[in-house]
């Protein structure tokens, strides 16, 4: 089987067609996937009706995946790979994922296991809107001065979900907020992440997880924090995804942020399937000093 690879913006993003992932691929069709994702980092299936355990199957191609046990309050009910993010109400509640992922940021960079590949499958969407935002933080990287590049290639910053949870989720069940912090205490990773494949250096910091450098406080860290998730984000480093029912999309989380845009309205449903494949560790477990 060959596949088509069709570039969707100048940043990131490529369509991938001739290939239907209800079934298992051979060797080489994953060579040829693996290579267009490394390349492109995003990468959109259109056209894919996919039951969960063909989800499954092909994740499991890239590596092991998460079972979120550290959030098992959000999974599907039968798989406990795959994590709804959904408005749909949830046991007569309104879902407490419907608005996730608001704020630019990289799959679980708050774990020193950070997450290698995230792939969403669109179930529903709204009419209008219900997008997602990608950038590629090797260009983040690549065009900062070079006395930039040396001042962040030291430091480590502290990535934590607590740091998230307390500023933007207080509508969320505080009981599971409290079991999310719990298994996922505070984190010092990189500034600068050398991707384990490519070799290449990307930024790694973001807004929604990130709140200060290692040895810094927060009011020292926050100007040049600021710069880089505004630096990080720049039109010209990103690919906005306009869904389609039945499209799987897949990204790379050591070179990509994203987010979703508040760019609808919760009267239309937006329903998702969402797995993710475990990286290399990466970071380390971090204490405030003193």
């Amino acid at each position: 089987m060959s596949i088509k690879v069709r570039r969707l913006s100048y940043a990131l993003g490529a369509s991938v067609t001739g290939v239907d992932l209800t079934r298992p691929l051979d060797d080489a069709t994953m060579a040829e996937v693996h290579k267009a994702w490394l390349e492109h980092l995003v990468l959109v299936f259109p056209g894919q009706d996919l039951t969960p355990e063909q989800q499954i199957a092909f994740g499991k191609r890239f590596g092991p995946l998460d079972d979120h046990k550290a959030v098992p309050f959000y999974r599907h009910p039968e798989y406990p790979e795959i994590y709804l993010i959904t408005n749909h109400k949830i046991g007569g509640k309104s879902s407490e994922t419907k608005d996730t992922g608001r704020l630019w940021h990289s799959d679980h960079s708050f774990t020193t296991r950070p997450t290698m590949a995230t792939m969403l499958y669109c179930r529903e969407i709204p009419p209008v809107g219900g997008n997602t935002m990608f950038a590629n933080t090797y260009m983040a990287y690549d065009t900062l001065s070079d006395t930039l590049k040396g001042v962040l290639e030291k430091l480590e910053a502290v990535h934590s979900i607590a740091y998230y949870t307390a500023g933007h989720l207080q509508d969320r069940n505080p009981e599971q907020i409290a079991q999310m912090r719990k298994a996922s205490p505070p984190v010092a990773q990189p500034v600068v992440r050398v991707h384990p494949e490519t070799g290449r250096k990307a930024l790694y910091v973001s807004e929604m997880m990130t709140s200060h450098f290692v040895g810094m406080t927060p009011e020292e860290s926050r100007g040049l924090l600021q710069f880089l998730f505004g630096h990080s984000v720049r039109p010209e480093f990103t690919y906005r995804h306009a869904w389609n029912v039945n499209d799987l999309l897949m990204w790379d989380n050591r070179c990509v942020l994203h987010m979703a845009p508040a760019d609808y309205t919760h009267e239309h449903p937006r329903h998702m399937h969402r797995l993710t494949v475990l990286g290399t560790p990466c970071g380390r477990a971090y204490e405030e000093a003193g």
